[in-house]
This record gives C-alpha cells, sequence and structure tokens, in this order.
C-alpha cells in the first residue's frame, strides 16, 4: 500500500513523498530513502528497494529533493545543505504524523547525504548506503564545466540526458561538508552495499567509508550490479539485505498482529508499477510471486501454479515426515517433484498434478508403499482433491 504526501519545506515549498506499508499495514519500523544526485523517488531502484522493504515490516518514506521529480523549488537554488534540510523536514514529518524513523538509506550523494544527517538525528538508528561517495565533494566529478561554473557563476550541464543548471554556491557547498570527519563520529550501525563494476562511484568509496565507519559496520557486495542498480533483481536482493541486516540492530516484534482485513492469514499486495511481481505476507513472513519472462514477467519468484504445487509438496513431506516419527520408520529426506498439466481427454479438458516422490532411509518396500500411499492423504492434497468454495469479495474501508 502506498500514500501519497504533501511535505511543506524550510522555504515553503511543497516536498512530494510516497509512504509505502506493509501488506497488512502494520508498521514495525519505519524508514526513509534518499535518492541519488539529479535523480527522483520515482527511479526503480528507490521504487523497489522501498516496496521490498515493507515484505519485512518496513514502512518506507521515498521522497523528491527540492527542484526535483514531483517537490516544488528551483534545483539551481539548491545544494547538498538544502539536501540535509530536506531530510531533516522529512524525518520531523514522519516523527510528526506517524512514527520517528529509525533507519535511513541513500543511494549515491543520498548516502553521503544519510550519514551527515543521521548525525544530528538521534532518533536514527542505523544507515544503509548504496553506491555511495566517501565525500559529498566527490559528485563534482560528473560536472565538465566546474570552470566555467566557477567563472561566470552558473552553467546550464546534461546529466542522464536531462539539463540542469548548476551555480557556483552548488560546488562551493560541497566543500563545506566533510564526510570523512562526521563518518568516524557516528556510533550506530552503518551497512554499506555497493558494486564492483560500478562505474559512477568506484568501490574504493565503500572501502575508505568502512574505513572511516566504527563497528558495528557491515558489507555487501552487489556483485555484477550497475551504479542505478537497473537490473529489478539487484535492486530486491538489497532490499532483502537491508532488512535482514537491519532485524539484527532494530528489534523487530516476532508475535506480530493478524492481517486485515477481518483477521486475513494471508494478503498478497500488487503495485501496477512493478508488472507481475507481487508481495505474499501472513504478517510474519514474506514470499515474492511472479510471472516468467516469456508472458512480461520478471521472474522474480514463483508463478502462481507453481505456489499451488509448492504448497501440495510442502504439505506432502510434512505429512510423511510426522507418520514416519509416529510409527518410527528411518526416514531421513523426502523429495516431492511435481508438474502440472492441462490436457483435453475426450473432449474434457483436464488438469493434473503429477507428483513424483523420493524417500531417502533406511525402509522396507512395504514402507515405502505405505508412505506413498499416505502421501495422497495430506491435508492439502484432500483439499484439492474435494474442491474448495472462494467467496470473491469487496473489502469495505
Amino acid at each position: 500500500m502506498k500514500t501519497q504526501i504533501a511535505i511543506p519545506n524550510s522555504n515553503g515549498e511543497t516536498l512530494h513523498a510516497t509512504l509505502e506499508l506493509p501488506a497488512n499495514k502494520k508498521v514495525e519500523q519505519y524508514a526513509i530513502f534518499a535518492h541519488c544526485f539529479t535523480c527522483s523517488s520515482q527511479l526503480s531502484i528507490v521504487r523497489n528497494i522501498s516496496n521490498g522493504l515493507t515484505q519485512y515490516g518496513f514502512g518506507v518514506l521515498r521522497f523528491d529533493f527540492t527542484g526535483l521529480g514531483r517537490s516544488e523549488g528551483d534545483f539551481a537554488d539548491t545544494n547538498f545543505s538544502h539536501n540535509l534540510e530536506d531530510l531533516i523536514t522529512v524525518n520531523d514529518y514522519l516523527s510528526q504524523h506517524y512514527r520517528a524513523p529509525t533507519l535511513m538509506i541513500g543511494h549515491s550523494l543520498g548516502g553521503a547525504a544519510v550519514l551527515v544527517a543521521a548525525a544530528k538525528l538521534a532518533n536514527i538508528k542505523a544507515v544503509a548506503t548504496i553506491g555511495a561517495p566517501a565525500d559529498a565533494l566527490h559528485v563534482s566529478h560528473l560536472i565538465a564545466d566546474k570552470e566555467d561554473i566557477m567563472e561566470n557563476g552558473a552553467a546550464s550541464i546534461s546529466i542522464g540526458g536531462r539539463p540542469f543548471t548548476i551555480k557556483r554556491q552548488f560546488l562551493e557547498d560541497l566543500e563545506n561538508h566533510d564526510v570523512h570527519t562526521i563518518v568516524p563520529k557516528l556510533r550506530i550501525p552503518i551497512l554499506i552495499l555497493h558494486s564492483p563494476q560500478d562505474t559512477v562511484v568506484g568501490i574504493e568509496n565503500a572501502a575508505k567509508i568502512y574505513q572511516l565507519a566504527h563497528h558495528p559496520k557491515s558489507f555487501i557486495s552487489l556483485d555484477g550490479a550497475d551504479h542505478l542498480l537497473s537490473k529489478k533483481a539487484d535492486s530486491l536482493y538489497a532490499a532483502r539485505s537491508i532488512a535482514t541486516w537491519a532485524d539484527r540492530y532494530l528489534g523487530f516484534d516476532d508475535e506480530r498482529e493478524p492481517l486485515k482485513p477481518d483477521n486475513a492469514q494471508v494478503v498478497a499486495h500488487l503495485d501496477l508499477e512493478n508488472h507481475f511481481t507481487t508481495q505474499i505476507s501472513n504478517g510474519r513472513h514474506g514470499i515474492t510471486a511472479d510471472e516468467p519472462k516469456s508472458v512480461g514477467g520478471d521472474d522474480l519468484g514463483l508463478a502462481p501454479f507453481e505456489l499451488l504445487q509448492a504448497a501440495l509438496g510442502a504439505c506432502t513431506n510434512m505429512t510423511l515426515k510426522l507418520y514416519a516419527e509416529r510409527k518410527k520408520w528411518d526416514l531421513r529426506e523426502v523429495y516431492t517433484h511435481m508438474s502440472f498439466v492441462r490436457d483435453t481427454v475426450d473432449n474434457e479438458k483436464m488438469e493434473t498434478i503429477t507428483k513424483m516422490i523420493i524417500l531417502e532411509g533406511n525402509l522396507t518396500e512395504e514402507q515405502e508403499n505405505r508412505l506413498i500411499e499416505i502421501a495422497a492423504k495430506c491435508p492439502v492434497n484432500k483439499t484439492l482433491l474435494a474442491g474448495v468454495n472462494i467467496k470473491t469479495l469487496q473489502y469495505e474501508q
């Protein structure tokens, strides 16, 4: 679920923000995502990681810095200090209207910004950077006309095929923020994610941040990814990594509330921006479903009928384990291979799931035959054979 929010900044301009919530709407921890230089919160890396983190109980606020994306203001009049002010403004808004965030995530120059901002915000308990420079001044390497800007006060440059006006004060302001002196003062956990193949912000920046930071500090290699994590699989891997790491330091509630509406047992959430990628949760655990690329999906999870087979296979294996333990038989491993086939026999459409079961252990032929019989009696197997009534209703909020 996502909510569009308008947040006034210190100049009275409106920052556009999107609050991503877990499918069950129960937020364990809030996080803020800061995008890269001249980017926006609609960039795929920002959307994918924010959405991915909701699977782990995070509420993630992603926003556009002043003058970028859908936020008001003139980008030419902003600088790194403005970015920091925006981060603090968004942090205060989230704290006042929802709950104080505990995690800040920043990509590229946004990574440098969250490191500096975290030093000013007592409520931030952890920081994760993605492809971040070790110093804010690094962004000046992307600006080819620095001499022209310093001499004439401003220049129009092209970044990523888009024109931006950069003023002298922007470059001068970068020199006032020394990440090198701020990172050693941080006493919160830091996670550094970086690709060795990053050609925009080299991997040596990750090494420098790691060297400067105090423990607990962690590094995860995004091997094979580009700077923008253009492949969806790379950004979702980053989301899983951040969530797993943060759980150790932020402390999540293991006894999570039932899902809504009406105490649902499972919820499936699809944001149409994500093609077919669907996040599924029972309030404690999450999995991803998708369609293969051959039908327009991203192939980031099991397809719906594969999930159906997975449920049958899991139930089969668990049933056999319980039966063998009760009988005290030496069953050690079970493999249930399944296939789903649609066919037409005598002009009648038929759907068949075939289970091929491999039993490992010191079993007699009689025991193996009995276990195969029991496999057909697992609860999911019986439900599928008997058929199930399905009611489809619209939830009235």
